[in-house]
């Protein structure tokens, strides 16, 4: 059995989604899983302490100041004891306390004292999760190395349609086997770029763009939950790297270009950093002045094409290289051209036009171009993005025998 000997600590809290706890935790059982459940007080309004008790066949813990629990376990040590906790289902509420760090009842407690990692599935209204504060506490804890699975779209109990459904059982039993070290990425090295790049015009100007460096730092932690040793080489972005990762800072394209070469070989090179395609011939040493003379005369030369020389390497080249292309007209042409240009496998594409608010904004909306075309994909939060391309990548190695 998969999951024989490990223990596993689960967190259900409040909302109609906790019915399908009960199934998850027999499913874990079958599976060879302990399972230690513990139960909000919002979430004895759905399903009981005695039903979770029964299919666990272990003790149900509820309240924080238990003096009989305090005094054989406490909650330090419950916390502690599992090799996962697993957050199922992960209400909005619960989410925000995770994010701020709050600690006011045994669920939150436990997520705060825990040393063990975390895997989350969220489950609630539509409205709710693409909230731009859901997704600003989603982004953090995913920065925090908490693991996520779905949640799924579909029609909600309260009658809209749309991502929010907690994600299936199986789905989730998946997704805890992989957390668990059995990752469809697991022994894999991909190196992602992320960011935006600084190019001094003198000490205190440079050349930039407004990438916030959002999307790659959400792919970077989609691959680390599947398993995957990542690599994360990033410009001055505004948005901070991921736990769990292997993090190398950068400034400028050249420093990003030798980041790169010094982490090959690999398995999978993801290309979403904004590199400037300029930079000074020579940057000035001291403050340019205002002068009488006019305005200064800057000398530009052409930055290094990070992407074409990893994807045309003759040896070494990594199985899979993937390069992102931000436009603002007609993206899909652009893109495609892109691609054969570069000679990467993969183009991940978007329209970055000021009024899509993309650049910088919590969502995107790609294209994905393969040598079998295009791909539209719905506009999604940047981490849904992050997931589905992460799995898709996952697939595409396991398929070229990486």
């Amino acid at each position: 059995m998969a999951l024989a000997n490990r223990k596993i600590l689960l967190i259900i809290a409040g909302g109609i989604a906790a019915f399908k706890s009960l199934d998850l935790i027999r499913r874990l059982r079958e599976q060879g899983a302990s399972v230690t459940p513990v139960l909000t007080r919002a979430a004895e309004e759905f399903v009981t302490p005695l039903s979770a008790s029964a299919l666990a066949a272990q003790k149900v813990y509820r309240d924080l100041f238990d003096l009989t629990d305090e005094a054989e376990m406490g909650h330090i040590e419950l916390s502690r004891a599992a090799d996962l906790v697993v957050v199922a289902p992960a209400t909005a509420d619960l989410m925000a306390k995770m994010a701020g760090g709050h600690a006011n009842d045994l669920a939150s407690t436990l997520l705060m004292a825990t040393d063990k990692r975390v895997l989350i599935a969220p489950a609630m209204n539509v409205r709710m999760w693409t909230h731009p504060a859901t997704q600003r506490n989603l982004a953090t804890l995913r920065g925090d190395g908490v693991l996520v699975v779905g949640p799924d779209d579909g029609e909600m109990a309260c009658g809209e349609f749309g991502p929010g459904r907690m994600a299936e059982v199986p789905d989730i039993v998946a997704a805890i086997d992989a957390a668990l070290g059995h990752g469809p990425l697991t022994g894999r090295r991909v190196i992602v770029t992320s960011g935006p790049t600084h190019e001094p015009i003198d000490p205190v100007r440079y050349i930039a763009n407004r990438s916030s460096g959002a999307q790659g730092t959400a792919l970077a932690a989609a691959l680390r939950d599947l398993g995957a040793e990542v690599v994360f080489v990033t410009g001055p972005a505004t948005v901070p790297p991921p736990a769990g990762v292997q993090v190398v800072a950068v400034e400028t394209a050249m420093q990003m270009q030798d980041a790169v070469t010094s982490a090959l070989p690999a398995d999978a090179a993801i290309f979403a950093a904004a590199v400037a395609d300029w930079r000074m011939d020579k940057a000035h040493g001291s403050k340019l002045k205002k002068s009488r003379d006019g305005l200064p005369v800057l000398d530009f030369a052409e930055n290094p094409d990070i992407l074409a020389g990893v994807a045309q390497m003759k040896a070494g080249r990594p199985r899979l290289v993937v390069g992102f292309a931000a436009e603002t007209d007609d993206v899909a042409r652009h893109a495609t051209e892109k691609r054969a240009r570069k000679g990467c496998d993969w183009i991940v594409a978007n329209d970055v036009s000021p009024e899509t608010g993309i650049m910088g904004g919590t969502e995107n909306a790609v294209m994905l171009i393969t040598e079998d075309g295009a791909e539209t994909w719905p506009r999604l939060p940047k981490a849904q993005v992050a997931t589905r391309l992460a799995a898709r990548i996952a697939d595409a190695l396991a398929q070229r025998g990486a």
